[in-house]
């Protein structure tokens, strides 16, 4: 009889194909490749901004609960450093200059939904975009220094300066996935919520196409 799979292996699996999907949007695609510009990149930047706002927030009134409160960590936190690239990247009025686009919107609005109600699906928003961050983010992080030739300034949202060892901790919150008290109902809502927000970094990278050609045009 072989051994259940643990929750966050497959979780890992079966968000792989969104995963691999919202890397491969054409928008994200042509930065990494070097084929975006440094306008492109501060728009990705400025719509972070607004997720992690959301997400931070949401975080803060997930403090108490003894389930979603296990995966907070100080050290994770980015709005600082959106906010510092931010102020390099656009300027010191940059708060006035930047707005969310629509898929954002519905993005940030389903955070607020789920961090009010929901520790599973905060959870699994948390999984997503911190994970994510600490995995290819990194690389991502590494690209646009080269391309655009930044020293730390307008990448520090993808320096995690308190996690030496990424990998450790990203071990580390797998086995809290592991140990979270879900049934197997609940499991399935949090990999469905996971896919959700894979979506909505989809859209986002179709958003942000649209609005570069609706500018170019």
């Amino acid at each position: 009889m072989s051994e259940p799979i643990p929750f966050s292996a497959a979780l890992r699996e079966r968000s792989s194909g969104a995963h691999s999907g919202s890397e491969g949007a054409g928008f994200m695609s042509d930065l990494i490749k070097g084929e975006g510009t440094r306008d492109d990149y501060i728009a990705l930047v400025a719509q972070h901004w607004f997720i992690y706002e959301a997400l931070e927030s949401a975080a803060e009134r997930m403090r108490r609960d003894p389930v979603a409160a296990v995966f907070i960590s100080e050290r994770l936190t980015r709005l600082p450093a959106l906010a510092a690239d931010l102020e390099f990247l656009v300027g010191p009025d940059w708060r006035e200059r930047i707005e969310p686009l629509p898929t954002t919107r519905r993005y940030v609005d389903r955070i607020n939904q789920v961090g009010a109600t929901w520790p599973g699906g905060f959870v699994a928003h948390h999984y997503t975009r911190y994970l994510g961050d600490l995995s290819g983010g990194l690389f991502i992080g590494k690209l646009m220094q080269r391309r655009f030739g930044f020293d730390t300034n307008g990448i520090g949202f993808y320096i995690f300066a308190d996690i030496a060892d990424p990998k450790e901790f990203k071990e580390h919150y797998r086995v809290q996935l592991d140990a979270a008290p879900w049934d197997e109902a609940e499991k399935e809502r949090v990999i469905d919520e996971v896919l959700l927000a894979y979506r909505f970094n989809t859209e986002l990278f179709e958003d942000l196409a649209r609005a570069k050609a609706e500018a170019a045009a």
